[in-house]
């Protein structure tokens, strides 16, 4: 199997993810964007530059309805990542779009950070970011986007941390990044699982109580 788009030479042709977002969004004159264009405009070999850009509004506030759109198509992603696959979403999903104004005011948030990123992103420690461990680390982000998706208090921050930094990871080949997000994703894991516990333990009290 070949490697996976993202982890081919000079991503994104070259360009700084935080260029490329920032055209996007500026230039055009369509008054919204699909997220079949960011497919198409983020190129098939960017698989970790597409995660990074789903995931990231999980982590921020941003306007109304930006992270319902940004958030499914994770799921989609990280498993195939963990296959090896090219970039692909179903059309249900590819059709959804968000207002440019909504992702101008998106890329304007993360872009000075995603920049700072940038320059500490390099080639390093390579055999965690070549398969058989590119693919674990697609099945790491589909855990996390699955968390993500579920209605679970502090559920989407932590995972979609963990996310864009393993994806920045992927994209720069940066095996550093991939320690550092993988860490961030057991201490997600483990801060959910207990809000979970601390859910289930208090419904099981108030059953207890209301049947006692």
């Amino acid at each position: 199997m070949n490697p996976s788009p993202a982890l081919l030479p000079g991503g994104l042709h070259g360009q700084p993810l935080s260029l490329v977002l920032f055209r996007l969004a500026h230039e055009g004159t369509s008054e919204r964007i699909s997220i079949g264009d960011l497919l198409a405009a983020l190129g098939d070999r960017a698989i970790g530059a597409l995660m990074f850009v789903f995931a990231v509004p999980n982590v921020m506030p941003v306007p109304p309805g930006v992270s319902a759109i940004l958030g499914a198509p994770l799921i989609f992603l990280g498993a195939q990542l963990m296959l090896g696959l090219r970039p692909w979403l179903p059309g249900v999903i590819a059709r959804r779009s968000l207002a440019r104004d909504d992702l101008q005011t998106l890329v304007r948030r993360i872009r000075p950070w995603l920049a700072r990123a940038e320059k500490l992103l390099r080639p390093r420690w390579g055999l965690l970011t070549h398969p058989p461990l590119e693919y674990a680390i697609g099945l790491l982000c589909l855990v996390l986007a699955v968390v993500l998706s579920l209605p679970i208090p502090l559920g989407n921050t932590l995972p979609a941390l963990a996310i864009s930094v393993l994806a920045l990871g992927v994209l720069e080949r940066d095996g550093l990044w991939v320690l550092a997000g993988t860490a961030l994703a057991a201490f997600a894991l483990a801060v959910v699982s207990g809000v979970v516990w601390a859910m289930a333990q208090a419904a099981l009290y108030f059953v207890v109580r209301l049947w006692g």
